[in-house]
């Protein structure tokens, strides 16, 4: 089976993490109000980043670029996690809900890391 990915929105890892996008504002709106401009917006911004950083880098013309808006999305990740370990530990968010995103976020980490290889690798004489 031969998959064709002719745009970003054919790339699995770009619509999983759309998805972590949506439960993260859906985990946000349970949050205090006084944390709207403080780690409501940070979160948001960090699980945005992700899926734009993905679709800005295959937008790119070269593979370079390209790896280098994947590293910013992983990067982006991990602070995501950050902010996601923050809220539960201020008791904004339950274990259970962390550990279901936080699952989400392993399991798209490793999806930028199999596409980073790809991309070298076929960038590679």
């Amino acid at each position: 089976m031969n998959l064709e990915i002719s745009s970003y929105r054919d790339l699995r890892v770009w619509q999983l993490a759309m998805d972590l996008v949506v439960d993260c504002y859906r985990t946000v709106k349970l949050f205090p109000r006084h944390e709207q401009f403080g780690l409501t917006s940070q979160l948001q911004r960090a699980a945005v980043s992700i899926p734009a950083n993905i679709a800005e880098g295959h937008g790119r013309a070269y593979t370079k670029e390209y790896l280098r808006h994947i590293a910013i999305a992983r990067g982006s990740l991990v602070e995501l996690e950050t902010h996601l370990i923050i809220a539960e530990r201020l008791n904004y968010c339950d274990k259970i809900k962390l550990e279901e995103l936080l699952e989400k976020t392993g399991s798209i980490g490793r999806m930028l890391t199999n596409l980073r290889r790809s991309l070298i690798k076929n960038t590679q004489p």
